[in-house]
């Protein structure tokens, strides 16, 4: 885990945590949006003219950042009423899963519909450590990168509580 931003990652891919239309917007989908150029905005709109559902994921190519690919999970909106932990735990799975099948080897995770979404960070936080650490997967190394020092702390604690 890093305290940082996820668009500065040198991995294979980062994670986006983008909504349903997949046009970019705020948070950590406007950052990445933002560092990639308009590039991803026109890739996102060519592969995905209807976006995505929640839980779902796919990918892009990584344009002006530091990776070679973006892969794009919709979290569930819990200020909307999705507050189904079951497709937030689908999000990291399909990600590894979209992972694999591009031979990604490193990848870096924002804690998914942990910001203006917002699930309870304390539990956007258990379930992507849970999820990422019993879901089989050929990727050799997952960050997960924290914005901000409360998002960092939360995972600090509970990788300290898991004797992580």
């Amino acid at each position: 885990m890093v305290r940082g931003d996820i668009a500065e990652q040198r991995v294979d891919a980062v994670v986006n945590a983008a909504d349903r239309r997949m046009r970019g917007g705020g948070g950590v989908d406007g950052a990445l949006h933002a560092a990639a150029g308009p590039g991803l905005l026109q890739e996102c709109v060519q592969r995905f003219p209807h976006g995505l559902r929640t839980g779902e994921a796919g990918w892009t190519n990584g344009h002006r950042l530091p990776v070679r690919y973006v892969i794009h999970v919709v979290g569930p909106n819990h200020r909307a009423g999705e507050t189904d932990r079951g497709l937030l735990v689908c999000c990291y799975a399909n990600a590894l899963r979209v992972a694999d099948e591009l031979e990604v080897r490193s990848i870096a995770f924002p804690l998914v519909s942990a910001g203006i979404f917002g699930w309870p960070r304390e539990d956007a936080v258990a379930a992507a450590v849970d999820t990422l650490s019993s879901t089989p997967t050929q990727v050799r190394t997952g960050v997960l990168v924290a914005y901000g020092e409360d998002a960092y702390a939360d995972l600090t604690r509970h990788l300290g509580d898991a004797g992580r």
